[in-house]
């Protein structure tokens, strides 16, 4: 079996799917056969990014659903099951960015960027596993970042999410291995994606600017899929990021973490923001 049979007919839910990763994921599934059911909480954006795949409609399906709210979870991905007899792949994609100064960070933000960075992956595989065991098979993907395996500073909200979408993700690969379930960590560095322009409380910054190292969401996709069809635990994007966190690892990124700190203190205070 190739890597792009490997997903034909595959029941696939991916949440945050109406843009950046989530869409793209979508989009690659799609083109590899698989069943898509693209999940958002705005009807008008899901429907927009469903009417752009319009070639796959006998395989997209519209999930409206808010992440952040556990029923809503619970029932979607059980309707999906129900529907289509199975769920063989789970995208727990939906996030929000959080890059800013910790000393104004209000306990407001650190209520949303928690409910959907973490809370929401919480919930889809609360939902799932019970599902996948059932059926003796599934493969989970839950989306944490590079500041889920290296703590960046001035990304501490942002950091304790994606360590803690890490940790859970390892864990249970762990302890499912030999139960049929797989579970995979997604660690991206930079992908350009709208995450960058949007701040925690939803506000987009049109002037920020999105990294000039950043990967288009369709080549992470690629890379994520291949991947997946190879059962990996932690799949860094891009590749070389592997390298980068050893050297967190190793304690060897002392310097260079402080140097960044240092500099995104000082574009806050010129510029408030840190691009």
């Amino acid at each position: 079996m190739t890597e792009l049979d490997y997903f034909k007919e595959k029941i696939c839910i991916v949440t945050g799917a109406n843009s950046g990763i989530g869409y793209a994921l979508s989009e690659e599934l799609l083109k590899r056969g698989a069943v898509v059911y693209m999940a958002g909480r705005n009807p008008e954006k899901i429907q927009k990014a469903t009417e752009k795949l319009s070639k796959y409609s006998d395989r997209i399906h519209e999930v409206i659903v808010d992440v952040t709210i556990q029923k809503q979870v619970q029932k979607a991905i059980e309707d999906v099951a129900e529907e289509a007899g199975r769920l063989d792949f789970l995208f727990n994609n939906a996030g929000v960015g959080g890059t800013l100064q910790y000393e104004k960070a209000t306990l407001d933000d650190w209520k949303t960027i928690i409910d959907v960075n973490l809370w929401s992956v919480i919930y889809g595989v609360h939902a799932a596993v019970p599902i996948m065991l059932k059926q003796g098979s599934g493969h989970i993907v839950n989306t944490s970042s590079v500041a889920g395996i290296v703590p960046m500073p001035f990304q501490a909200l942002y950091s304790l999410t994606k360590f803690g979408v890490t940790g859970l993700t390892e864990s249970l690969r762990y302890e499912y291995a030999e139960k049929g379930l797989h579970f995979s960590t997604v660690c991206p560095a930079n992908i350009a994606t709208p995450i960058f322009k949007k701040s925690i409380d939803g506000t987009v910054h049109d002037h920020v600017k999105i990294p000039d190292d950043a990967i288009p969401p369709k080549i992470a996709s690629k890379l994520i899929l291949n991947k997946l069809v190879e059962k990996q635990g932690i799949i860094f994007v891009p590749e070389e990021l592997e390298q980068f966190w050893h050297g967190y690892v190793f304690k060897k990124l002392e310097d260079h973490l402080l140097t960044m700190a240092h500099e995104r203190r000082e574009s806050y205070a010129e510029k408030g923001n840190y691009m």
